[in-house]
């Protein structure tokens, strides 16, 4: 049933670009592995094998820290409609922090947003696709405005004190190298 591709081909880029929501996955050597649900304008495919994902500050940021210690990155879409599929895209992520120079040429692939804390560059070298039979009907009904609420509750200051408490470490203490200054 799954099936292996070099690339994302067309039908896979338009399965993606239909999504509501996306997952990704990390690991360091040591440690916990990390899945993650991500949502919202935050995903721009480049070319069959080139992803961008800008990360917003969230509780953690264990991907930031994992990719410092082994830069594989693994994201993956599930159809919650009536075409069962499942796609995930396998590969080498890079690190693109807002202080870091290419921040600005990546951004402008997405709306701005004052909570970004990074791009995530993933380079694919393999695309595999899964029936998704198991994956029950779901309905989407809109984004959530939560984040953003409480990203405009927020001054820049208040922003990086937050990525001061909860975003410099891994759960498993590895440093993600956020930026924290102004």
């Amino acid at each position: 049933m799954a099936k292996q591709f070099e690339k994302l081909e067309t039908p896979h880029q338009d399965f993606i670009h239909q999504q509501h929501i996306f997952f990704t996955g990390s690991a360091a050597r040591d440690g916990r592995v990390n899945l993650s649900p991500k949502g919202m304008d935050s995903l721009r495919i480049l070319g069959p094998n080139r992803i961008l994902w800008m990360n917003l500050t969230g509780s953690g940021n264990e991907t930031a820290g994992h990719l410092r210690d082994i830069p594989r990155m693994t994201l993956m879409w599930c159809s919650f409609t009536t075409r069962p599929l499942i796609l995930r895209a396998y590969g080498t992520a890079r690190t693109y922090h807002t202080n870091d120079a290419g921040w600005s040429e990546l951004a402008e692939h997405f709306p701005a947003h004052r909570s970004a804390r990074q791009i995530f560059d993933l380079s694919i070298d393999m695309v595999q696709t899964s029936c998704g039979y198991a994956v029950p009907f779901m309905d989407y009904q809109a984004e959530r405005d939560t984040m953003q609420k409480w990203v405009d509750a927020k001054s820049d200051t208040e922003l990086r004190d937050y990525w001061v408490e909860k975003n410099t470490k891994t759960i498993d203490g590895m440093d993600t190298d956020v930026p924290t200054g102004s």
